[in-house]
């Protein structure tokens, strides 16, 4: 019988994970914290601020902590949330570590990898972490994870399992990630397109359930079974219309877009859609977990179909054409603002 705490026990993940974990025969009890307030059956529940609350008495009796939560919204303040996030989770760890926790959870994302030419295909844990540097998520998560590796040394017998999970979405549910690189998946900058991932937020839980009851420890991809084609990912979004530019452009471009809030893709997300990046999930099968849902399952349930999927390819092309004028015109109109504020200075 053991106790378990989870963080963002409001959030996508989180309210799939706190009931899955309450109805659970080898835990006695679950606590979610969360700041906004809840109520899940089978589980207790605390409004909870890991920056400024006091972390100690929450945590007290806790064999297990989930650390799900996490402020990171780029696209809303730039960076400063993923400092909220390494200052939450330095602080729950802290408190985890004075309490005598056992085990915790941390979820992390297979973005740590990095997008490269050379990657294999698929990745495996025992590859070394080597996020894009542009890319301000993998290069968090990451940090998050040498935060986690500190603390595991600094708490000898204490066990840490890191889950990496690829794209992960459900219907009416994807993070700010899913949706930038479905939106830059638009702007094409290569000959060849990498195979992609979908996983559903359902298996992510499961396996995060599976983290808690079982005896594991370390890193684990958590993907589903094999991956999927860009273009038979196209096919199933309706042939999305796509620009080709070069990389240079591209990347200027997107630079511009996310500086003066005109597109939602931010600098370093390209690589992401040019190189691969797709996981091996053996180790985690070989652990005992089960993927319920395919790419092409997760993908259809987690995104709706674009209005153009009943549209000719002319006019599809049209609509290709009709981006790709307002992509150029959206970075003239960046770059004249620019200049004319260095011209003010």
């Amino acid at each position: 019988m053991s106790t378990v705490v989870v963080t963002g026990a409001a959030g996508r993940v989180g309210r799939r994970v706190l009931p899955a974990l309450a109805g659970a025969d080898t835990i006695d009890r679950v606590v979610g914290l969360d700041v906004v307030g809840q109520s899940v059956r089978g589980a207790e529940t605390a409004v909870c601020d890991l920056v400024t609350d006091e972390l100690k008495p929450t945590l007290e009796g806790a064999d297990v902590v989930v650390h799900l939560a996490s402020a990171f919204r780029p696209e809303r303040d730039g960076l400063d949330s993923a400092q909220v996030d390494m200052t939450a989770t330095r602080r729950l760890l802290e408190a985890a570590g004075a309490v005598g926790v056992e085990k915790v959870v941390l979820l992390s994302s297979a973005m740590v990898y990095g997008a490269w030419a050379d990657n294999p295909i698929p990745i495996s844990e025992a590859a070394r972490l080597r996020p894009n540097p542009e890319f301000s998520y993998g290069v968090y998560k990451t940090e998050v994870e040498r935060l986690a590796d500190e603390w595991r040394t600094e708490h000898p017998g204490t066990k840490v399992v890191v889950l990496r999970p690829t794209t992960a979405i459900a219907r009416g549910e994807t993070s700010w990630v899913a949706r930038t690189l479905r939106a830059a998946a638009a702007i094409n900058i290569g000959d060849e397109e990498p195979p992609v991932q979908f996983l559903h937020l359902d298996d992510l839980a499961s396996a995060i359930e599976l983290a808690v009851v079982a005896d594991l420890e370390g890193a684990y991809n958590v993907a589903p079974d094999g991956w999927v084609g860009s273009d038979d990912v196209r096919e199933l979004d309706g042939r999305t219309p796509r620009v080709r530019l070069p990389e240079n452009t591209a990347g200027r471009l997107t630079d511009i877009g996310w500086r003066h809030r005109l597109a939602p893709t931010p600098p370093g997300i390209l690589p992401y859609t040019r190189y691969p990046w797709v996981v091996a999930n053996d180790h985690l099968r070989a652990a005992g977990w089960t993927p319920q849902n395919t790419n092409e399952e997760t993908y259809v349930d987690g995104y709706r179909a674009r209005p153009w999927a009943m549209m000719s390819s002319h006019r599809r092309q049209q609509l290709a054409l009709g981006g790709a004028a307002l992509v150029v015109a959206g970075a003239v109109a960046g770059t004249a603002a620019l200049v004319r504020g260095l011209r003010r200075r």
